[in-house]
């Protein structure tokens, strides 16, 4: 039971994330193009991602259990750390935050630029649109497709990124804009130690190693990740503050 609600709640703070940077590209070229084309765009790139969890989904089942849950472990386990890194560096100060009012003013002054275009489809409104869908969201369908076939739900982790998808853009509607108030950076720093505790888990399950408490065990591995990432963000803190702790006491 336990792993399942972390499950869902990992999938769909991933989902969110990158929704909300899909959002704020549709949104930058939308207001300012119109929105038949990049609507066109949105849904082009919605159908391919669909495709992709489709065919791979069922496909991963015929592998060993044992064999499969390694290598989506290790896949795991390489998006965490990278999520992971990322929120580390800007906790730490070593590098800036994510900004979605700058990223929509900067989409919208680069649509506003271009070149019109003569025919029925604004083929760069389309072109944005779906490389920003398409690119964002193909994090989200190795994940869905990681947990999904790990754990045999495919349905659960599914539904839990179409929820996040939904929910996202309820919100972008009701708002009209970039929803520059999520917490984005926080929500990547938990979804970067819930993915690398999954990874961990699961590829530890893979090489045959026996985890006290069964699925319970996640539990600790993400007690102790965080713990770890928050040390190592303490400690960037730290050093960053100490040339000028220098300099003032110059």
């Amino acid at each position: 039971m336990s792993s399942s609600v972390l499950l869902f709640f990992t999938t769909f703070l991933a989902s969110a994330v990158e929704a909300v940077e899909a959002l704020t590209i549709v949104l930058a070229v939308g207001t300012v193009r119109g929105w038949r084309s990049t609507l066109y765009g949105v849904a082009a790139a919605t159908v391919v991602l669909a495709g992709i969890v489709a065919a791979l989904g069922p496909a991963l089942s015929a592998i060993p259990i044992s064999t499969l849950r390694l290598v989506v472990g290790a896949l795991l386990l390489s998006f965490g750390l990278q999520w992971l890194r990322k929120a580390v560096l800007r906790a730490g100060g070593y590098k800036p935050l994510h900004d979605e009012a700058a990223a929509f003013a900067s989409g919208r002054a680069e649509a506003g630029s271009a070149a019109a275009s003569r025919g029925r489809v604004d083929w760069y409104s389309f072109t944005v649109a779906f490389k920003g869908v398409l690119l964002e969201g193909l994090e989200v369908a190795f994940i869905v497709i990681g947990f999904g076939s790990g754990q045999s739900r495919l349905g659960l982790a599914a539904g839990a990124a179409a929820a996040a998808v939904v929910v996202v853009v309820a919100v972008g509607v009701v708002v009209h804009g970039p929803l520059e108030r999520v917490p984005e950076n926080t929500l990547k720093y938990v979804v970067g130690v819930l993915l690398t505790s999954f990874g961990v888990f699961w590829a530890g399950e893979g090489a045959g190693v026996d985890w006290p408490g069964s699925d319970l065990a996640i539990l600790a591995i993400a007690a102790y990740v965080a713990l770890v990432a928050l040390g190592l963000t303490r400690s960037l803190r730290r050093r960053r503050e100490r040339p000028r702790l220098v300099e003032a006491k110059a």
